[in-house]
């Protein structure tokens, strides 16, 4: 193909990329994603990742591909933190090569992968991160600040979560904050939570999942993140969210809440991990806790949704299952006592 060819592809590119990311007025962006034809939806969960394959990050990559291909994945989902230390400097930084195109190389990750920005992408140039030249240099590469992805069964409400955090505003020590396109902060904040709790409202679908990269429930070093408490958890179990899924903590951990049918998921073990942090929790809330590297597999049906923590052997560290009736029945009777 020659220069002009070239040019006119990737000009219909972005503009297929403008056309699906642009919201209406208030609204957050709206991408979609079919079910398989019985159905089905498969995908994986991986989250602070982004080392240029070192602290494991190729093995995990590796064992991915293996489960991936076995359930015939349909996508990948990225809770955050995509490149260490500090995000990437320009849309040419070679790290977007080194720690994602070279490292995820498997047939079966060939697929679509679902981001939201981390707090250490937030050190770096977010715009690039957004920009679709990305998605020019690789293809399954998708990332916005906040979206939504109807996959028919399931919504996935991806929920831009480093601006809440205080700390990255008033005590930020050595770092640098990228916070174009989030100042002023608190209109930020304002229209997002609105946004988010509109598309929750008018969902039908079968499940929500609200993916972000902060943790909400945690045992491990970064433990409850506050201002998501008092902001979001109320949002989310007006909304009868049934997963609330994350990165951050570098570990993988699963969670249930006494308050609510919400079960919060973390999995964060991409890369380096390790931290040897385990602070004390509730008995009947803790389910599972791994300090180490590894990653999560879902199977959706509109009824049943089964959940499988991997680590980098490939595995099987603690499964379970969801069931929608069940959950159904749990949530009617937990409203008739109110």
């Amino acid at each position: 193909m020659d220069e002009g060819g070239h040019r006119l592809l990737f000009l219909g590119g972005l503009l297929l990329w403008l056309c699906m990311a642009s919201p209406s007025m208030s609204e957050l962006r709206r991408l979609h994603h079919r079910v398989k034809p019985d159905g089905t939806l498969s995908f994986l969960v991986v989250g602070d990742w982004g080392r240029e394959g070192n602290y494991n990050q190729s093995q995990v990559a590796s064992q991915m591909g293996v489960i991936g291909a076995k359930l015939d994945i349909d996508f990948v989902i990225s809770t955050g933190d995509n490149f260490y230390e500090d995000g990437l400097t320009g849309e040419d930084d070679p790290a977007f090569s080194k720690s994602f195109t070279d490292i995820y190389t498997a047939p079966s990750l060939q697929k679509p992968w679902y981001n939201v920005l981390g707090n250490h992408d937030y050190r770096g140039d977010v715009e690039a991160q957004l920009s679709p030249i990305l998605r020019e240099k690789d293809s399954k590469w998708v990332c916005f600040r906040s979206f939504v992805l109807d996959a028919e069964i399931v919504e996935f409400f991806f929920v831009d979560t480093t601006p809440f955090v205080d700390q990255y505003f008033t005590d930020p020590g050595e770092h640098k904050y990228d916070w174009s396109g989030v100042e002023p902060r608190e209109e930020y904040l304002s229209n997002l939570l609105k946004d988010v709790d509109s598309a929750l409202k008018r969902s039908s679908a079968k499940w929500k999942i609200v993916v972000g990269h902060h943790t909400i429930k945690s045992v491990s070093e970064h433990g409850v993140t506050v201002e998501l408490v008092k902001h979001l958890v109320p949002i989310l179990e007006a909304n009868n969210v049934d997963l609330y899924v994350n990165g951050h903590d570098h570990c993988l951990e699963h969670i249930t809440s006494t308050d609510s049918e919400i079960q919060y998921i973390t999995s964060g073990g991409g890369s380096k991990a390790w931290r040897g942090v385990i602070r004390p929790w509730k008995p009947e809330e803790m389910k599972f806790f791994y300090d180490g590297q590894g990653f999560l597999s879902m199977n959706m049906t509109g009824d049943r949704a089964d959940l499988v923590f991997y680590d980098i052997f490939g595995q099987v560290l603690h499964k379970w299952s969801i069931s929608k009736q069940l959950h159904a029945a749990a949530v009617e009777k937990l409203y008739s006592k109110l």
